[in-house]
């Protein structure tokens, strides 16, 4: 199935009758509070899973950044798709341990670094997910594409805009990033980024 740009696929609170893999595209996580705002959870890649958790709602809602081709697949149906491929029960194992050790990484953003650790923690935590773990030790500049908007990021790092764009200047002038265009960041520094995500700098 395609989801086009700004469109949800998955609304939360609603029964939880399928998962989804990304095949193509990105997606924005979220979950609404009680006043009706959104909180960005999390953003997906092509290869993710959603919605694989055994609950009768879905915990969160998603929608495409940009077009999305998704392929869906019904909770009641699982049992037949790993005993016919049992690699993707391995497989679908892996995806929920990695969720657990992100949400765990997630708490520790928001509770734990100052809003200059979580910038640069976004931006090494994009870079390894489009160029592999430690891509940031290997390679002198890392291109990264930026797909969610200024806003976006803010929210799930729960800080303002505004900070987010001073941090960007920030690190712009300092020689650590070049921002090439809105949605395209250079890495010009990609190991003292890492330090500094890490609270060593």
């Amino acid at each position: 199935m395609t989801v086009s740009d700004g469109r949800s696929f998955i609304e939360e609170g609603s029964p939880a009758n399928d998962f989804f893999v990304v095949t193509e595209g990105r997606v924005k996580l979220f979950t609404l509070l009680p006043d009706g705002r959104r909180q960005i959870t999390g953003f997906a890649e092509g290869g993710d899973f959603l919605g694989l958790a055994a609950s009768r709602s879905y915990a969160f809602g998603a929608e495409a950044l940009g077009t999305v081709t998704l392929c869906r697949f019904p909770h009641a149906g699982m049992s037949r798709l790993t005993h016919r491929f049992p690699n993707l029960e391995h497989r679908l194992r892996e995806e929920a341990s990695r969720e657990l050790i992100l949400m765990q990484a997630r708490m520790t953003l928001l509770g734990r670094k100052t809003a200059r650790e979580r910038v640069a923690t976004f931006l090494i935590e994009r870079a390894r997910l489009l160029h592999g773990p430690d891509t940031e030790q290997m390679a002198e500049t890392i291109e990264l594409d930026l797909p969610m908007p200024r806003s976006d990021i803010a929210d799930y790092l729960g800080l303002t805009i505004e900070t987010v764009s001073r941090i960007f200047s920030a690190f712009k002038k300092e020689g650590l990033i070049n921002i090439r265009a809105i949605t395209h960041i250079s890495l010009l520094a990609p190991e003292r980024i890492s330090l500094i995500a890490e609270g060593a700098e």
